[in-house]
């Protein structure tokens, strides 16, 4: 960082020192040897979040924010700092005091209820007049922006495209969602999270400039639509070349789609989710996605379902949209490189990644400077593509997380020298075709990891209904036996259907030769306590959580597998395997 003033330095350096958030840590060694920050003490839980009082309200509560200097603003930014947009952005103390206002703009506990964010006002008009009051409305017209809707495979996508662009030499901006671990994940510029002091800086100044408006009439914005505005500001600033935003939910009347002139757009696969948002219908459901189509834009999307498509044609066709149906990547134009995202419906997800990066590359006069006049993308993918589609990353899905530090040995049945390695399967799926997809990927993984290893190890495996991310390394272990178990570790918000999903998952796993050996059902607020020994104690709150969901979970994965073990596991479960899925019911 830049030489600054000592009185900024220890401004900076209190920004520095205190925006960790109180968590709970837990550690799992060779997790590339650092702790893993899961849970926060007051943030995100929807159950007790605070009500929004205002600024002078934030203030009394230990919310401070100071007013430095634009000079002293372009030395901490990057090189392509916006100038303007530096005047008095604002520095909080602490990064957990961003996160309690956040809290505070969480407007209901579960996405099926309809309560009323309130005002008079709709949604995208509300967003017109925030972006107005930001100054952003006419400067987000100059971000070159890949706008990507649908039910499965949309982060996914976008997560391709970025790292596409970015091998191919621009600077990019990720809008996604939902996070895993820290808000800051949504954000991506170049392919890493935004830094903390710099999220501060964008965050304090868009809170300010809104909360100095807010009127009976015009309300704070709720979550989804602050962070989609604090993006939309973050890509202006940093003055990206590209930037890909995912939809939150549905298309027509998402947040995102107060974006009006978009270079592409895409639709990835549609299947029944959300339909308490989006309609009980196939038809009703593309309709809403199909919404973020804008008169002459190019769209493109994947194979769907008649039904899905004879509704999204329909909608291209009125507002004369070009619109083209991609087919899957052919891996062997991958030239012998791997997709860094696991599982055959990557594929699927890349082909639409890479017609949405060449038509953006086309439509903004970089192909040519790129890569000739030749549309060789027919023939062989260019290497900046293969290079983008092997290394891009998006947490939590079909993730393969080892740690070999934990042994499993059970001297009555094995050897001593026997040993166990502790593997993660993480995955979000969330809707009856997204757990077929996870379902067929684990079996794959699981019979992949047998072959691989000349080790027998005990294999638990743990899949993550919700959000789950955890860094991982690998270790080698010699002369060992190997007793295989595959456990399923499952959580779903009350708006889902427990009786579908569950299913779907243990038949195909079956299917495919893969049994459960336990099921353990959490609560979606978890928190952990580190037992050393029998004499370890335990919070007595934990035994009083309501944990009728979960027993209801449990009486159905007993109706469908006889005989198998199954429990549930009181609320203070290892953090380190389950994380917030409030994430999922606010979008």
């Amino acid at each position: 960082m830049p030489s600054l003033s000592s009185s900024v330095d220890a401004l900076l350096m209190n920004v520095y020192t205190n925006t960790l958030l109180k968590c709970e840590r837990f550690e799992v060694s060779h997790f590339h040897d650092r702790s893993v920050r899961l849970f926060t003490n007051k943030t995100w839980r929807s159950n007790n979040v605070p009500a929004f009082r205002g600024t002078s309200d934030l203030n009394r509560r230990g919310y401070r924010s100071t007013k430095i200097s634009s000079q002293v603003m372009e030395q901490m930014q990057s090189n392509v700092f916006v100038k303007e947009y530096s005047d008095d952005l604002p520095v909080t103390s602490s990064y957990e005091s961003a996160m309690e206002a956040l809290s505070s703009l969480i407007t209901r506990k579960k996405r099926g209820d309809r309560s009323s964010v309130g005002g008079k006002y709709g949604k995208l008009e509300r967003m017109s007049i925030y972006l107005k009051i930001l100054g952003l409305e006419e400067k987000i017209g100059g971000l070159k922006i890949i706008h990507v809707a649908g039910t499965k495979g949309k982060g996914s996508t976008c997560a391709f495209c970025e790292a596409i662009l970015r091998e191919c030499g621009f600077r990019t901006g990720l809008f996604t969602s939902p996070h895993l671990i820290d808000v800051r994940e949504r954000f991506r510029i170049n392919g890493l999270d935004i830094t903390e002091d710099n999220f501060l800086l964008y965050f304090w100044n868009c809170w300010n400039q809104l909360e100095e408006k807010v009127t009976e009439a015009l309300p704070m914005p709720p979550l989804f639509q602050f962070l989609t505005l604090l993006a939309l500001k973050i890509f202006v600033c940093e003055q990206v070349d590209v930037a890909i935003i995912e939809v939150g939910l549905g298309g027509k009347r998402d947040s995102t789609n107060v974006i009006k002139e978009p270079i592409v757009c895409g639709i990835t696969s549609l299947g029944m989710d959300h339909v308490e948002a989006l309609g009980n219908t196939l038809g009703q459901i593309a309709s809403h996605k199909a919404g973020i189509f804008k008169p002459h834009i190019p769209a493109f999307v994947v194979a769907q379902l008649s039904e899905a498509m004879d509704v999204i044609q329909e909608v291209a066709h009125g507002l004369a949209v070009p619109l083209e149906v991609v087919a899957p990547l052919d891996c062997e134009k991958m030239d012998g490189l791997k997709l860094s995202l696991s599982g055959d419906h990557q594929f699927i997800n890349a082909g639409l990644a890479v017609s949405l990066s060449k038509c953006w590359l086309q439509r903004t006069g970089n192909w040519e400077k790129l890569f000739g006049k030749q549309d060789n993308l027919d023939s062989d993918l260019p290497a900046a593509f293969r290079r983008g589609l092997s290394t891009a990353h998006l947490s939590g899905r079909a993730q393969i997380v080892y740690d070999t530090s934990l042994k499993f040995c059970n001297s009555s049945k094995v050897s001593e020298s026997s040993c166990g390695d502790l593997i993660f399967y993480l995955d979000g799926a969330h809707s009856p075709e997204s757990m077929e997809v996870c379902g067929r990927w684990f079996s794959s993984a699981v019979k992949g990891n047998r072959k691989a290893s000349s080790c027998f190890t005990v294999e638990n495996m743990v899949q993550v209904w919700g959000n789950g991310h955890l860094q991982y390394g690998t270790e080698k272990r010699d002369k060992c036996y190997k007793i295989s178990k595959q456990i399923l570790l499952f959580n779903c918000m009350e708006v889902r259907d427990p009786q579908v999903l569950l299913p779907k998952l243990v038949s195909t796993c079956a299917s495919s030769g893969t049994h459960f050996s336990k099921a353990l059902f959490v609560p979606s607020m978890s928190t952990y306590n580190k037992v050393t020994s029998a004499a370890s104690v335990i919070p007595a709150d934990n035994f009083s959580r309501d944990l009728s969901w979960q027993f209801n979970l449990q009486r159905l994965w007993e109706k469908m597998i006889h005989g198998k073990e199954s429990f549930v596991l009181p609320g203070s479960f290892a953090a380190a395997t389950m994380l917030l899925t409030l994430w999922l019911s606010l979008l």
